[in-house]
């Protein structure tokens, strides 16, 4: 979708999960003049130290406001980020992983289109990519636009006039150019956190599918991988 750089200090609302795709969008969003609202989800997830580093970012980056909203997705399981008898893998996988927590940015979306009502801002940005990533559905393109359709019909804002955006601004990025452009803001991915399998103390594992689309990444980028792992 085309990001517009004119937002003259409009509200937005940016899901930020606290690994390293939402740093960056969290950091465009900044860079492009948004007033940005931070909305993180504490899911039912194996850890927290996703959402500890989305507290962190959130500080560091001195949003107007972060709200954390507890959802229990794992009263439902289905995915092995809910779900405790269910293995993350730690091989590729083929078709939709099990690490797909089913509708989860279908949700997230919503709260954050709820959010954006109240504050009367016009714009959600969310990191979703659809280059490196581990073939979610609710990654695509289609998905995102369809969302967007959705939110206009069915939200007093849309009703009224006031179109509510869905930004995804590295919906078509490879994990190198995402790094990439973050670095070029100082954006410092030290501070995230991506692994499905995270440790206590926010160390990666380095074997799970979002471990290796990372560490590809900032190979690719050629920068150096600020990762903490894990010892072996």
């Amino acid at each position: 979708m085309h990001e517009e750089n004119n937002s003259s200090g409009k509200p937005a609302v940016i899901l930020l999960s606290g690994g390293l795709d939402s740093i960056t969008v969290l950091a465009l969003a900044q860079r492009q003049g948004f007033v940005c609202h931070a909305l993180s989800f504490d899911y039912g997830q194996r850890h927290n130290a996703e959402l500890e580093a989305a507290r962190n970012i959130a500080s560091h980056y001195r949003v107007a406001a972060h709200k954390i909203i507890n959802l229990g997705l794992s009263s439902i399981g289905g995915s092995a980020l809910t779900d405790a008898n269910i293995d993350v893998p730690t091989s590729p996988q083929i078709g939709i992983p099990v690490t797909y927590v089913p509708a989860r940015n279908t949700i997230f979306l919503a709260f954050a289109l709820g959010w954006a009502e109240v504050l009367n801002a016009h714009d959600v940005f969310i990191g979703v990519n659809a280059v490196d990533y581990s073939g979610y559905p609710d990654c695509r393109p289609e998905f995102i636009k369809a969302f967007q359709d959705m939110a206009n019909l069915g939200t007093k804002a849309g009703v009224e006039g006031h179109k509510i955006q869905i930004h995804t601004p590295l919906i078509a990025l490879s994990k190198a150019e995402i790094i990439q452009q973050g670095m070029a803001m100082g954006v410092d991915y030290a501070a995230t956190v991506s692994c499905y399998s995270a440790d206590s103390e926010g160390r990666a594992c380095g074997v799970c599918d979002a471990c290796r689309l990372r560490a590809a990444g900032f190979a690719a980028a050629g920068v150096a991988d600020p990762t903490c792992y894990q010892p072996r």
